[in-house]
């Protein structure tokens, strides 16, 4: 897998470009478009072997990355490269976790305002950005006192999760403050509103 440098970089851009075109075929809100512009950019820019750490990343959270696959000079390597790493075990938790907060964000938008519906998806995704990973590798019996002995420890998900968490906590106290705020800020974020 990525071997030929040419073949890596153009299935990372058409993931990114074919994903844009979903999301605007799909009238999502705009600002969506960065992760596939952040897909894209990667694929110009970065070196096949930050694509693959950040592949490896991602079945890390999976728990099926095998470290003991790589040579010693792999390792090394890929230890240099440990942000890449860290962005695809990052990435890969949003993607578990939207998973299932996006439906159950649609279902509460078709029972409730979008603000409470945006408040209670994103209440049910925080958790599940931390601990759904956990669970998973956990499950398939992931020898992480490895991958952390070659990688360090993710101080990134801390990052990402208090980032959400103290957003997600502004917007319930501005609904509770004032309520008209709240709903602009939503629909600002979501691209429904102003």
């Amino acid at each position: 897998m990525f071997e030929n440098e040419l073949q890596t970089r153009c299935a990372i851009c058409g993931t990114g470009c074919l994903l844009g075109l979903v999301l605007v075929l799909a009238h999502l809100p705009l600002l969506l478009l960065i992760v596939p512009i952040a897909v894209l950019f990667l694929g110009l820019v970065a070196d096949p072997e930050e694509t693959h750490a950040v592949w490896y990343g991602m079945l890390n959270t999976l728990g099926i990355f095998d470290l003991s696959a790589l040579t010693n000079e792999e390792r090394l390597n890929y230890s240099d490269k440990r942000h890449y790493f860290w962005f695809g075990e990052v990435g890969m938790a949003s993607m578990l976790a939207g998973v299932f907060a996006v439906p159950v964000g649609c279902f509460l938008a078709g029972r409730a305002e979008i603000t409470l519906a945006f408040i209670g998806a994103a209440v049910l995704f925080l958790p599940l950005f931390v601990f759904l990973p956990k669970l998973i590798q956990r499950g398939l019996h992931a020898d992480m006192d490895i991958v952390i002995e070659a990688f360090g420890k993710n101080e990134q998900v801390k990052k990402v999760f208090w980032s959400l968490f103290v957003a997600m906590a502004g917007l319930v106290l501005a609904r509770v403050v004032d309520p008209m705020t709240a709903q602009q800020v939503v629909g600002i974020i979501t691209g429904m509103g102003i």
